[in-house]
């Protein structure tokens, strides 16, 4: 039981964070936040990943942090939508961008927070 309590927890604080981003001011046909989002919780789940690996980071924390915090602050669902909706409206080339920097700089994100957990240690 206190492993659903860390990542409940967890989700709150990132669900929370992720609601802060959608209200800064950005708007554009280009879903720039959700992207931002999603890099940020490449890179940040990377680093768990990477400090739990290195047993720097114990299985509690990687619960709070990597399933918590990580699958309530990212938003793929979100991106699936918007992606759809591009494509929908006719705006092929934005949507096939969209989907290929999401994936491509989330990718190299998750390399990048790896990367820095060893610095770490």
């Amino acid at each position: 039981m206190p492993g659903v309590l860390l990542v409940a927890l967890g989700g709150a604080l990132g669900s929370a964070a992720r609601y802060g981003v959608s209200l800064l001011p950005f708007r554009g046909a280009f879903p720039l936040l959700t992207l931002a989002v999603n890099l940020a919780g490449a890179v940040l789940i990377g680093l768990i990943a990477g400090l739990a690996g290195a047993g720097r980071l114990s299985s509690g924390w990687t619960l709070f942090w990597k399933t918590g915090v990580c699958g309530g602050f990212t938003t793929f669902s979100t991106f699936s939508l918007e992606s759809l909706t591009l494509f929908q409206q006719g705006r092929c080339v934005l949507g096939g961008l969209y989907v290929l920097l999401s994936l491509g700089l989330c990718l190299l994100g998750v390399a990048l927070g790896t990367r820095l957990s060893r610095l770490a240690a």
